[in-house]
């Protein structure tokens, strides 16, 4: 089992930035690929970026790339999501996620359904203001 823990949400203008950080326990943390997710209200979970279990690999949704940056700290049990150039659609909870596996399979839709990520958190609100 992995318990999993966001912090850093809040409330900032468009244009700011915000580092999410999600704390994990259990289960040794470097073996998990990790991942965050985002959901708006009325809306499906979306995808955001994804992190192999070194930190070698990074995906992201073609909605953040080039102004989120995901990365782990496999010390500190640790993963982060730095975000740069908010908009008011980056307004959504926020969830950090461990998959089954180190890797990410970037040709496998269940990494991006979040089908594939066996531990959630829960949740930290990011709103970004007009």
């Amino acid at each position: 089992q992995v318990q999993l823990v966001e912090s850093g949400g809040g409330l900032v203008q468009a244009g700011g930035s915000l580092r999410l950080s999600c704390a994990a326990s259990g289960r040794t943390f470097s073996n998990y690929a990790m991942g965050w997710f985002r959901q708006a209200p009325g809306q499906e979970r979306d995808f955001v970026a994804a992190i192999s279990w070194r930190g070698g690999s990074t995906y992201y949704a073609g909605s953040v790339k080039g102004r989120f940056t995901i990365s782990r700290d496999n010390a500190k049990n640790t993963v982060y999501l730095q975000m740069n150039s908010l908009k008011p659609e980056d307004t959504a909870v926020y969830y950090c996620a461990a998959a089954r596996n180190p890797y990410i399979d970037h040709s496998d839709s269940a990494y991006y359904t979040g089908e594939a990520f066996a531990y959630w958190g829960q949740g930290t609100q990011v709103t970004v203001s007009s």
